[in-house]
């Protein structure tokens, strides 16, 4: 069986900021004071706009067409202070999947908004928009479904918690589904903190808990979410088949 791997989020996460205009060069380095670690690419014309600021910057001279591959390879993170639509035609040659592509998000020209444009789960596109609107006191517009649900991100599920996730790309889609049309969903943790839910709202009455594997009645349900350190046999993988994902926790150290 081929399973899928989430990366790794406690790896330092790059980040640039990306302006071609005069009025979005000052809005990034706006906000660049407040993300000191973030880069900054703007055009070379608006480079002096940057003077005094802690943070790396790329000018560039050519055409700023020229500049996305670059940023795609160099950054898990960009946000671009450029409009919607240009930024959608500006990436389109480049994209290869969600599990290669770093999170691109777009603020508007008075920043009141942030929109994660790709990558929003597995990218961390989502959790960058919410944290950049937090520093210019804007809106995060999520439209991922399980964001706008309130209900389980199946991808990322206790990623911040050092979470790996198992399971075929199938799997993670057709249970992805299952979790957003609301229907039935046995989540068994069996290891791990409990803690993994971190939304203010309670978890959807569709999702019921369980403590061992034993204990679900899989008639019942449309999907597994599987929380342990149990080996999960291919005959398991088989009798659920597209409807079981599995997380893998820290395993504890012994004192």
């Amino acid at each position: 069986m081929t399973t899928n791997t989430m990366p790794d989020t406690n790896a330092d996460v790059r980040v640039v900021l990306v302006a071609i205009t005069k009025h979005g060069a000052q809005q990034t380095a706006e906000l660049a004071r407040q993300m000191p670690q973030a880069s900054v690419c703007v055009a070379d014309k608006f480079a002096p706009l940057m003077a005094g600021l802690p943070n790396p910057v790329r000018a560039y001279s050519g055409a700023f067409r020229d500049e996305i591959a670059t940023l795609f390879t160099d950054f898990d993170q960009v946000v671009f202070f450029v409009s919607l639509g240009a930024v959608v035609r500006l990436i389109a040659p480049h994209l290869k999947s969600k599990d290669e592509d770093p999170g691109v998000l777009v603020v508007d020209d008075a920043a009141q908004f942030v929109i994660p444009v790709l990558s929003g789960h597995v990218g961390g596109a989502n959790a960058m928009a919410e944290q950049v609107a937090a520093l210019l006191g804007a809106t995060a517009v999520l439209t991922t479904a399980s964001d706008v649900g309130k209900t389980i991100p199946v991808d990322i599920l206790g990623r911040e918690l050092g979470w790996k996730v198992e399971a075929p790309k199938i799997n993670i889609t057709r249970v992805s589904a299952h979790v957003v049309n609301g229907e039935p969903i046995a989540v068994v943790q069996e290891a791990g903190s409990p803690d993994w839910w971190t939304r203010p709202t309670p978890l959807p009455a569709t999702i019921h808990k369980f403590e061992r594997f034993d204990d679900v009645d899989l008639s019942h349900f449309k999907a597994v979410l599987w929380i342990t350190h149990a080996e999960v046999t291919a005959e398991r993988w088989q009798q659920l088949n597209e409807r079981l994902v599995v997380y893998r926790p820290p395993q504890v150290q012994a004192a």
